[in-house]
């Protein structure tokens, strides 16, 4: 009887063991989500000063381009405008030194044929990589002002 209840023993030891291997290898699992709600944005980098470099008389076309880059999300559609500068008369572009001024205007090609101000813009569609624009300037002949440095501030604004 002994040896009966010695095997029973071991048989329920070794039962209990391996319930307890069992249980150790039992899992429980669960999930989640990951999300990201992509809002459409546009953003305007890198540009430089138009620089029309340094002259005389202005008795010709004194021409310049500058870069400059808009970055959208994809597929994201946009406009961009320029206004027509910090001394501005009316619609005239103007570079000034004190009291003088030199008159110039931004071309949205190369040809210097469309203006580019805020009633005429360039439209593009994001590709989520920076895209780069051009602005041309020109100032035309006109009557030339004493000597010194002209400068004027343009606001580039992207509408999306």
């Amino acid at each position: 009887m002994k040896k009966i209840a010695s095997k029973l023993l071991l048989a329920a030891v070794a039962a209990g063991a391996m319930g307890a291997a069992a249980q150790a290898q039992t899992t429980a699992t669960s999930q989640f989500n990951a999300q990201i709600t992509i809002q459409a944005q546009c953003v305007v980098s890198s540009p430089n000063t138009l620089d029309f470099g340094s002259s005389g008389l202005l008795n010709g076309n004194v021409d310049a381009q500058m870069n400059f880059t808009v970055e959208c999300t994809n597929g994201t559609a946009y406009t961009i405008a320029m206004n027509d500068g910090a001394n501005a008369a009316g619609t005239q572009n103007r570079m000034a030194n004190g009291g003088q001024f030199v008159n110039y205007e931004l071309y949205t090609d190369s040809n210097r044929t469309t203006v580019w101000d805020s009633t005429s813009t360039v439209s593009g569609t994001g590709t989520g990589d920076p895209i780069t624009h051009t602005v041309f300037g020109r100032v035309p002949a006109q009557t030339t002002p004493a000597p010194g440095t002209y400068t004027d501030t343009v606001t580039i604004t992207v509408s999306y």
